[in-house]
C-alpha cells in the first residue's frame, strides 16, 4: 500500500514538470516570436530615403555636385 501511494505522488510531480516545462517553451516561443516580428518591421522602418542616400553617395565623393544637384531636382 505505501509503495502505491508513492507511485502517486511521482505521477503527480511528474504531471507538474511536464506541464510547467510546457508553459515554459511556450512563453520562450512567444518571446521569440515577438522578437522576430519586431526585428523584421525594424527593417522596415530602417529604410533610408532615395534623398538620404543620394546625400551619402555625395559625401562618399561617388558623385559630382553637378550629379547630385540633377538627381536631387529629380527626387523633389
Amino acid at each position: 500500500m505505501l509503495f502505491g501511494m508513492m507511485d502517486g505522488y511521482s505521477n503527480g510531480y511528474g504531471m507538474w514538470i511536464i506541464g510547467l516545462i510546457f508553459w515554459i517553451l511556450v512563453i520562450i516561443g512567444i518571446v521569440l516570436l515577438i522578437k522576430y516580428l519586431w526585428e523584421s518591421g525594424g527593417a522596415r522602418r530602417e529604410q533610408e530615403s532615395a534623398l538620404e542616400i543620394l546625400k551619402k553617395r555625395y559625401a562618399r565623393g561617388e558623385i559630382s555636385k553637378e550629379e547630385f544637384e540633377e538627381k536631387k531636382k529629380d527626387l523633389l
